[in-house]
C-alpha cells in the first residue's frame, strides 16, 4: 500500500521517470504543428534526421556510462567529489542521480531506434538500407550496453526486468539484422563482444574474423558537439578540469592519460566505442583458452600492428599536477617505476607529452615472444585490454561488476520490487574482498617507485574460474 501512495504522489509531481518513454516518441499532445508526429512520419528525409538524432542520443548514454564505469574500475580514482561520490568505492545506492540518468538514457535510445525502424523509417520516401541497418544496430546497441552495465533491465516501459543474458541475446539479433541489410565491422564486433561476455567462444571468434575481415584497422566513433552539445563529459573530467585534479589514473595507466583532450571550439574529442583492437584481442584470449599460445601471440602481435597506426597527440598537459589538494602525494615524472616497470609515467611539466588518442599500450613485442600459456600470459592480456580500453567503459565490465536499478524504476515499475533481480549490486566476491585497495597506491618521492596495493589483472586470472569474469573459462 505504501508503495502505491508512494507511486500516486510522484505521479502528481511529474516525477515519472524510466518506465515511461512516451514523451520520447508520443506527439499526441504537441499542439505546435511543426512537432506533430506527422512532421516526422511520412516526410522526405526524416530517416536519416531521426539517425541523427539516435548519434547524438548514443553521445548521451556513453556520457553516463563512462563516468559510472570508470570510476568503478581501477582506471582512475575520484580525489575530490566533483563527480559520483559513491562508484569510486563501489557503493551503489537506488537514490543515486547517475543510476537513474543513465538507465533512463538506454532506455531512450532503445525507444528511439524501435520507432525509428518500425515508423520513422517506413514512412520516408528517401529511408535507404544503409540507414535500416544502422537503426537496428543502435537498437542492438541499447540491449548491449543494457547487458553490461546491469544485471537486469526491463525491455519495454514498465516492463517485467530480463536479465544480462537476455539483453545480449536480444541484442545479438539486432546486430544480425543489421549485418542482412548492410554488413559493416562494426556490427559484427558488437555481435563478437556479445557473445564474448556471454561466453559463446565459437559465435565470438567467428563474428570477430567477420569483423576484421571487412576492415582490420576499423573505428566506428561517437562524435561530441563542444559548441551545441553534448559534449564529452569524461574528456572535461580529465582535461578541461585539470586545475581540479578530479580524476586520477592508476600509475600504470599514467602514460594513457587523457585519452581526451581539447580539440577545438567546435568539436570534442570522440569516443571510439567500436574498434578493431577489440577482435584481435578476442582472438587472442579465445586462443589462450584453447591452449593454442602461438595463435594468441600472432593475434597480439597483429593487435601492436593497429595501435602503431594510432592518432597520438602531442598535448600541452602541465596543469596537471598531480595533484593539487595534495602536492607530491602521486608519480608526476618520467623517472618514476610502477610495479618494477618503467616508462609508465609521463613527465608533463617538462614540456608537451605524446598521448594515445585512440589505444596505446606497455605490451611490446619481447613481452609477446615471453608470453607463457598460464595465468601470468592472461594477466598480461587483462592489462592489455584494460590499456586498450581506458576511459572505454569496458574495465568495470571486464571486473564482473554490474549497476543497479535506479529507485523511481523500483517504485513506479509494479513488475519490480526491492530485492529483485538488477536491485542488488553484482561484485565478483574476489574484488568484494579488495575493494578499498582498488584505487589505493604508494608513491616514494625520493626513491622514485610507485605500487599499486593489488594487481588485478592478476586477481582476474587467478580466480578466471568465477561466472562474472573471464568468459572463455
Amino acid at each position: 500500500m505504501m508503495k502505491k501512495v508512494i507511486i500516486i504522489f510522484l505521479a502528481i509531481l511529474g516525477f515519472s521517470c524510466s518506465g515511461d518513454f512516451k514523451d520520447v516518441v508520443d506527439f499526441t499532445v504537441v499542439e505546435n504543428p511543426n512537432l506533430s508526429e506527422a512532421s516526422v512520419v511520412g516526410q522526405p528525409n526524416s530517416s536519416s534526421i531521426w539517425l541523427a538524432g539516435l548519434e547524438r542520443q548514443t553521445a548521451i548514454v556513453y556520457n553516463e556510462v563512462l563516468v559510472l564505469s570508470e570510476l568503478g574500475s581501477d582506471n582512475y580514482v575520484n580525489t575530490q567529489t566533483f563527480f559520483n561520490q559513491f562508484l569510486d568505492g563501489l557503493e551503489m545506492q537506488a537514490t543515486d542521480p547517475d543510476m537513474r540518468d543513465t538507465q533512463r538514457a538506454i532506455q531512450r535510445l532503445r525507444e528511439l531506434a524501435v520507432f525509428g525502424k518500425n515508423n520513422v523509417g517506413p514512412g520516408d520516401p528517401n529511408y535507404t538500407a544503409a540507414t535500416e541497418a544502422d537503426y537496428n544496430f543502435f537498437e542492438g546497441v541499447s540491449y548491449l550496453v543494457s547487458a553490461m552495465y546491469f544485471s537486469a533491465l526491463p525491455q519495454e516501459p514498465l516492463g517485467v526486468p530480463i536479465s544480462s543474458q537476455q539483453h545480449y541475446q536480444n541484442a545479438i539479433a539486432a546486430f544480425d539484422a543489421a549485418i542482412a541489410i548492410n554488413a559493416k565491422p562494426e556490427y559484427h564486433l558488437a555481435k563478437a563482444r556479445a557473445n564474448y561476455y556471454l561466453g559463446n567462444k565459437t559465435e565470438a571468434v567467428a563474428a570477430a574474423n567477420a569483423a576484421i575481415g571487412l576492415g582490420s584497422d576499423f573505428l566506428r566513433a561517437i562524435a561530441y558537439d563542444a559548441s551545441n552539445g553534448p559534449g564529452n563529459t569524461f574528456e572535461a573530467a580529465l582535461y578541461q578540469r585539470a586545475t581540479f585534479d578530479d580524476l586520477q589514473p592508476n600509475p600504470a595507466l599514467d602514460f594513457l592519460d587523457p585519452k581526451y583532450s581539447f580539440l577545438s571550439t567546435d568539436l570534442d574529442a570522440p569516443v571510439n566505442y567500436f574498434k578493431a583492437e577489440e577482435a584481435y584481442l578476442i582472438l587472442a584470449e579465445a586462443a589462450l583458452s584453447d591452449d593454442n599460445l602461438a595463435d594468441a601471440q600472432a593475434n597480439l602481435t597483429s593487435l601492436l600492428s593497429v595501435i602503431g597506426t594510432r592518432e597520438v597527440r602531442n598535448i600541452d598537459d602541465s596543469i596537471e599536477a598531480r595533484i593539487e589538494v595534495d602536492p607530491g602525494s602521486r608519480p608526476d615524472n618520467s623517472a618514476v617505476v610502477v610495479n618494477g616497470r618503467s616508462g609508465l609515467v609521463l613527465d608533463r611539466q617538462a614540456g608537451n607529452v605524446d598521448v594515445p588518442s585512440v589505444s596505446g599500450t606497455s605490451l611490446t613485442a619481447a613481452d609477446i615472444g615471453a608470453m607463457a600459456d598460464d595465468d601470468a600470459g592472461l594477466a598480461i592480456l587483462y592489462r592489455t585490454r584494460q590499456e586498450v580500453f581506458i576511459a572505454e567503459g569496458l574495465r568495470f565490465v571486464d571486473m564482473g561488476v554490474k549497476l543497479i536499478i535506479d529507485e523511481n524504476e523500483i517504485l513506479l515499475n509494479e513488475n519490480i520490487n526491492d530485492g529483485d533481480p538488477g536491485t542488488m549490486p553484482v561484485i565478483p566476491s574476489f574484488i568484494a574482498a579488495v575493494v578499498g585497495d582498488l584505487d589505493a597506491i604508494s608513491y616514494d618521492a625520493a626513491a622514485g617507485t610507485a605500487s599499486t596495493a593489488i594487481d588485478l589483472n592478476a586477481l582476474i586470472a587467478a580466480n578466471k574460474s568465477a561466472a562474472e569474469v573471464v568468459p572463455f573459462e
